[in-house]
Formats: structure tokens, sequence, C-alpha cells
């Protein structure tokens, strides 16, 4: 391969990994900042309970967009509804960050309406974007399909560095001027949430370019080198398939006008087999514990041994995305049985931690280097091999066609909600899970 056609291939990555990144950045960017906006929101503490609310509630959008899939299959141009979701996101944020302070008294109790409404559009935007984002992947190769999967990443990657260079959730315990008791004192933030929410409609901005050059380096002939002559050279690198228009497999445009010595077209086979039904039920599974049951949980499983695991635990389980996501690119296990060790072994590390949350604030080997060095690599490992599988799994169903990069990014939205909602009573209304107290040793030690 020449050097152009390897520029050219690696800038179609970086395009194609920033395009991703724009797909959940929104949601995660305001999970981070929770910390810093409850201290001036009227809901406080309530407000991440109104947050899960408000992400249920935008699978409006998948549910449209998958409908209308169904119902008026090839009238909807995802083209120019990914435009539409960028353009929101972008404004959404951009309002945000001038009016994320706003309030006003609804039904007689003062409300953030201005943060909840926004709130709500960057969710939609973000759940619309799984059946919108990934099912226009099917235009390129499946190499490509790993390099958005670490877009993705980098969508949860991102925030959690902007929070750790604002200083989110510093603290130091002074001694009281009662007794020996001692007193959290939180520190300042190095810069505000509305200078965070800036940056935010910035990576948005960067999402949304990058998609332009995309479409419009396509346009003028650039993006994945050309498909070559010879069918054993072809298979010999995924990047050698041509990028396709529309959506529309290159097979399908070919069948609209045969020429005179066009081959038979081959006999359409079903989508549902046993195998892609497996597939999807893996893939539902490990968005639900990745992206609604652990993540529920995560501050109970880490703070007990120490804000120093707690944040090692979030940024590190986040740069072991898209590094998963990075190996999938050469190394792919395509066997059943391969993925389905791989989902029992990232589950034994989620029931771990699941166990280290129920028993907080007092869990085994708290207050032991080695407590800190088993949640932080249950954290890192859990994340890992779940990222692995969903990113091998998409790749495997990008091969199955459009539909069934629709169907991926509907059970990943499928399943993050409802491991949402399954957490949500657990942590918010029965309060199963318990916190510890900053500055005070819950466990007697």
């Amino acid at each position: 391969m020449s050097s152009s056609l390897v520029s050219r291939s690696v800038a179609t990555h970086l395009l194609v990994a920033l395009f991703g990144m724009g797909s959940w950045v929104g949601i995660n960017s305001l999970w981070v900042e929770l910390p810093v906006v409850v201290k001036k929101l009227p809901e406080g503490w309530n407000l991440p309970a109104y947050l899960s609310v408000l992400i249920a509630l935008g699978n409006v959008g998948p549910v449209s967009v998958t409908l209308t899939h169904h119902f008026a299959p090839g009238r909807l141009k995802e083209r120019w509804l990914i435009h539409a979701v960028q353009v929101l996101a972008v404004g959404t944020a951009i309002f945000l960050a001038l009016f994320w302070e706003g309030t006003a008294a609804v039904a007689g109790v003062e409300h953030s309406l201005a943060y909840l409404v926004l709130a709500f559009l960057l969710a939609l935007v973000c759940c619309t974007s799984n059946v919108s984002f990934l099912p226009f992947m099917y235009q390129f190769p499946p190499l490509f399909v790993r390099t958005f999967f670490i877009g993705q990443g980098l969508s949860a990657l991102l925030p959690c560095v902007l929070a750790l260079g604002q200083g989110v959730g510093q603290l130091v315990c002074l001694n009281g001027t009662q007794g020996n008791a001692s007193q959290p004192h939180y520190l300042e933030e190095n810069f505000s949430a509305t200078t965070f929410f800036w940056l935010l409609a910035g990576l948005l901005s960067v999402s949304a370019l990058a998609f332009l050059a995309l479409l419009s380096w396509h346009q003028e002939g650039g993006g994945p080198p050309p498909e070559k002559s010879s069918s054993q050279e072809s298979v010999a690198s995924e990047e050698s398939f041509p990028l396709q228009t529309d959506g529309t497999p290159a097979y399908e445009g070919a069948a609209e006008s045969p020429g005179p010595e066009a081959p038979a077209k081959p006999q359409a086979t079903s989508f549902w087999t046993q195998r892609n039904i497996y597939l999807l039920v893996l893939l539902g599974v490990s968005n639900a514990l990745t992206n609604g049951v652990l993540p529920s949980v995560q501050s109970y499983s880490c703070l007990p041994y120490g804000g120093m695991a707690y944040h090692l635990s979030v940024v590190l389980s986040n740069i072991a995305n898209p590094v998963a996501c990075f190996v999938a690119m050469f190394l792919m296990c395509r066997s059943s049985l391969g993925l389905g060790l791989l989902s029992v072994l990232g589950g034994v590390f989620g029931a771990y931690l699941m166990v280290l949350a129920a028993l907080s604030p007092c869990p085994p080997l708290v207050g032991s280097p080695v407590g800190v060095a088993l949640v932080v690599t249950s954290w890192i490992l859990f994340m890992g091999l779940l990222s692995y599988l969903k990113v091998v799994i998409g790749s495997l169903l990008h091969e199955a066609g459009h539909a069934a990069l629709v169907w991926c990014g509907t059970i990943i939205q499928v399943g993050s909600l409802v491991g949402a909602l399954l957490m949500f009573p657990l942590t918010s209304i029965y309060h199963l899970f318990r916190s510890g107290t900053d500055c005070v040793d819950d466990c007697g030690m």
C-alpha cells in the first residue's frame, strides 16, 4: 500500500473516531459535572435521579427512528438525521453554558428548569445517535466500525479528563473546633461549570466537523482505499473495500441496473439466525452492565477505599474502553464460545464490584493497598473485556448488513435503558446501597 493510501486511511480513522466521540459525550459530561452543578441547583443530590429519568425519556428518539426504518424503509436519510442530531447537540451545549443556572417555580417548588430541559435534549441526541451514527458506519469497511467504537470510548474518557483538570470533588479533612472530629472542606474548582459546558460545545463541534469532513472527502474521492482488482488482495485487507454511498450496499445498487453479464443475485438469508440472536443477547447484557448497572454503584464500590481509588477507577476504566477497541482492530475473536467466555469473565469482575458496593461503606480489605489494587484492577478488566466484546459484536453484525447495525444500535440502547431502570429504584428509592461519610471512619478502624 502506497504512502498516500496509508495517509488517507489514517486520516479517515481519525475522522471516524472524532465522529464517534460525539455520540455520548453530552450525557457523559453531565454525569461527571454533577458534583459541581448540584451545589447551585435546587434539586441538590436528587439531580442524578432526575437525570436518569430524562435519559430514559430520551429513548423516544431511537424508538421513532427504529419504527420509521421498519414501516417506511428508505424514507429516512441517515446523513440528514445525523446533521440534525449534531446541530441540536451543539446548540443545546451552547444554551447549557449560557443558562444552566436558570430556575423557575413549578407547582410552587423551585426547579432548575433550564438545566432539566437542556439535559433532556442532550439525552434525546445521545440516545438517537445509537440508531443513526452506527448504521451510517455500514458505508465503511468493517475495520472502521472498530475505530468508531474507539471514538465512543473517547466520549467517556474526554469528559473525565476535563473533570480531573477542573478538580471536581477534591477535599481536605480539617480538624474540627470541638473535639477531634475532622470536617470535610471542599476545594474550589479550577474552572466553573459554565467553562466546562463551553468545552463540551467545542467537543461536539469537532465531532460535527469530522462528519462533514468525512462526507466531503468521500465526495471528492478520498476516504478508504479503493477495491483492488484481485479478490485475494481484497480479502487480505479489510480496508480494501470501497466506501458506499447513502447507506446502500454496493450489491443493491448493482441489482437495480443489472448488466448483460450480471451474476445471479444471491438468495437472501434471514438476519434472525441463532448466531445473530446470540450476539444481540450478549450485546444487550454487556451494555446493561457497562452503561446502567455498574456505573450506578461505582462510587459505592470505590469510595470506601479512598478518593484516589475512585478517581483511578473512573479514569483507567474509561481508558480501558478505547484501548480494548484498539486491540480489536488487530485481534478479533469470532468464536461464539470465545465471546461467551469473555462475557462470563467480565461478569465475574462485575459481580465482585457489585459485592463491594453492597458491603459499602465497609467492604473487604478496606484501608489496605491490596483492596485498592483489586477494586481498580477489577474496574479496568470489567470495562476492558466488555468493551472488547461490544466492538467485536458490532463488527460481526456489520457483516450481516445495514439492518443488522440498526438492530445493533437499538439493542445497545435497550440494554443501557434496562440496566438504568433496574438500578434506579435500588439506589434512589429503596437506598439498598450505603455511602460512607467524608473524613469519618465508618468502619472503626
